[in-house]
């Protein structure tokens, strides 16, 4: 069964923000976007969305949590610039059709963590905003993985 790791929707640019960075909100395409996964990830039995506490994570995951009335678990392990580690043990042990949402330093070394651990890539690699990855696991093992490009924001 399937895992879906999101990489969390547009965000204002880093250097056009004043406030802290893990306050960064995501800007109106980022919006359209996480309205856009909200409806496409609902078509899946979701019985859990873990996302990073940046407000651009929890932004993300929010529409779907409340479409699906599911609460959303905010966990440090899901932050930008943390080990792969922890984050890779929890993949092990969610429930079918989990949602994570964390950021595009993450995603990348969890996909290549996986891939040394054996699982194959299916297709190309997309790391841009609003991406999914569509974690396929085998008795609790990831043995497969695809990318899902990003919903269109520009028409949002």
């Amino acid at each position: 069964m399937a895992l879906y790791l999101v990489r969390h929707a547009k965000a204002g640019r880093r250097g056009s923000w004043d406030g802290p960075d893990h306050l960064r909100p995501l800007t109106k395409a980022g919006r359209a976007q996480a309205e856009a996964l909200a409806t496409w990830l609902a078509n899946f039995p979701v019985p859990q969305i873990l996302s990073s506490p940046y407000v651009r994570c929890i932004q993300t995951v929010e529409p779907l949590a409340a479409k699906l009335d599911v609460a959303i678990e905010v966990t440090e392990h899901l932050t930008e610039a943390v080990p792969f580690e922890p984050a890779l043990q929890r993949l092990h042990s969610l429930p079918d059709h989990s949602v994570l949402c964390t950021h595009g330093d993450l995603i990348p070394d969890l996909i290549d963590a996986l891939v040394r651990r054996g699982a194959v890539i299916d297709g190309a690699t997309d790391w841009r905003k609003g991406s999914t990855w569509v974690l396929t696991r085998e008795d609790g093992e990831v043995v497969r993985a695809h990318a899902v490009p990003p919903p269109d924001a520009d028409k949002g």
